[in-house]
């Protein structure tokens, strides 16, 4: 009598996994808040900490490294060493959105958000 219908329930399957992946996706979001990594430059001297989302939190310099005039190399160290932490934060986001996205059925390589 209803033929054809059959899509409709694929359909209602389709956005129940949508809306799931929502709130993952959301809660996800909160999570890579609380997740830190460490970015390190002058092996170790300098160390930036940032959240997942990259944020930066912190910021650890050795202080054997202020010696007189080497007020550029301090910089560069600290910088490197937060680009290190932006590095690894981006790379564990997109480590949990590979988690998220296989626990729902979907690709490997699909980039999410959109």
């Amino acid at each position: 009598m209803f033929k054809g219908l059959g899509a409709l329930g694929d359909m209602a399957g389709m956005m129940k996994k949508a809306q799931e992946m929502q709130t993952k996706m959301a809660e996800m979001q909160e999570e890579l808040h609380n997740i830190m990594v460490v970015g390190e430059a002058g092996a170790g001297l300098v160390k930036a900490t940032a959240s997942a989302k990259g944020d930066l939190k912190s910021l650890d310099i050795d202080p054997s490294i202020f010696n007189g005039d080497d007020k550029e190399v301090v910089e560069d160290l600290i910088l490197a060493a937060v680009k290190d932490a932006q590095a690894k934060a981006a790379e564990r986001a997109q480590d949990e959105m590979t988690k998220l996205t296989e626990g729902l059925g979907l690709p490997k390589d699909m980039k999410l958000p959109f």
